[in-house]
């Protein structure tokens, strides 16, 4: 199969065919039909997150049971089903207590290798910058046939990260204050997920004019260009001096993060929702949170648990309540993938699509 190989950090991706082992017990194999270019895929390949090359990354995605393993049960081949890295072995002390995300079982390594007998390996055990990818049973939810492939893709992170960190992880109230930093592709679906909420104000934070705009079609309220105004202070004008209620840090930077806790008002919730690169560290006094009884916490996959939630927004979405055409940006077969790695990064793309034949 043909696949796009990371041999070298911040090098382009090589475009060569690879093997794959077939499923072992429970684990399916998927024909890839749509693969989106999120943000960590390229903190993986330029070598900011904990990995080794040679890699092949990608993990925003949708395909077509092509093989089942012994013992799978509740998906058939030709099933079309989003793909997720969200592992769950379901007896773990998280699994059982309903946090399938947080799941602690160790599952099998890579089934890449390339044409020399060299493992590659695979980025958060999907890889699906290739035609096909071995994955866990768990991690794949069978939707409907009538689910369009490439919007069903960006159910399998940006959506349920954005969203799911709104309305699952932090649980926000109606009427409470929300601020998103980084109006991205993840950013956005915090957007629309406080929006859902019921939330107001909404205030989306970023540096582009373009994507702020975008931010408000999604439900944003307020806008804030931290380019021309100091971001808290507009926050806390927009809230009348207070602080928001929650502050949802979407882009992958540290001081990103301490720039939230510093919008955040009193029992204020910080979420860390982007990756920043893992040699980042973050500084605060401890007065940050004693005298204010503000919380900074995290949110894993937006505390997604696949098979009820990926079910749920694909009801939304045809329900006309969920945007998710408006999200992607522009289509690109494997072959260009370097192309759509580019455009994202220099902010010209929400999502960009690699769909495959």
């Amino acid at each position: 199969m043909k696949a796009a190989v990371c041999y070298e950090f911040g090098k382009p991706l090589v475009i060569e065919d690879i093997n794959i082992d077939p499923p072992g017990k429970g684990q399916v194999k998927v024909r890839l039909a749509a693969t989106a270019i999120c943000h960590s895929d390229i903190h993986a390949i330029r070598g900011e997150l904990p990995g080794e090359v040679p890699i092949v990354a990608g993990h925003e995605s949708s395909g077509y049971i092509a093989e089942v393993g012994e013992g799978v049960k509740g998906v058939k081949v030709g099933d079309p089903v989003v793909v997720s890295l969200i592992t769950s072995c379901g007896e773990c002390y998280y699994c059982r207590i309903g946090l399938p995300h947080l799941c602690e079982t160790q599952f099998p390594g890579t089934p890449l290798s390339n044409k020399k007998g060299q493992r590659l390996s695979n980025f958060v055990r999907v890889a699906s910058f290739a035609e096909y990818t071995v994955v866990d049973r768990s991690q794949v939810v069978k939707i409907p046939d009538n689910m369009p492939m490439d919007r069903a893709a960006l159910l399998a992170c940006g959506v349920i990260t954005g969203f799911g960190s709104v309305v699952s992880r932090a649980q926000v109230k109606a009427l409470s204050s929300v601020v998103v930093i980084g109006t991205g592709g993840v950013g956005l679906n915090s957007i629309q997920g406080a929006a859902f909420a019921g939330a107001y104000p909404v205030i989306a934070v970023d540096v582009l004019e373009t994507k702020l705009e975008a931010a408000k079609k999604f439900g944003a309220t307020h806008t804030v260009n931290a380019r021309e105004t100091d971001p808290i202070e507009a926050v806390k004008t927009l809230t009348a001096g207070r602080g928001a209620d929650y502050v949802f840090v979407t882009v992958g930077n540290a001081a990103a993060v301490q720039q939230g806790v510093r919008m955040t008002g009193k029992r204020g919730s910080t979420v860390i929702v982007g990756l920043p690169p893992a040699k980042d560290l973050i500084t605060f006094s401890p007065f940050e949170f004693i005298g204010t009884e503000k919380i900074l916490t995290g949110s894993m996959m937006g505390s997604t648990n696949l098979q009820v939630h990926i079910p749920q927004l694909v009801a939304l979405y045809q329900a006309g309540k969920l945007k998710l055409d408006e999200l992607i940006t522009a289509y690109y077969n494997l072959d260009q993938i370097n192309e759509a790695i580019e455009a994202v990064e220099k902010g010209k793309a929400l999502r960009n699509i690699i769909m495959f034949k």
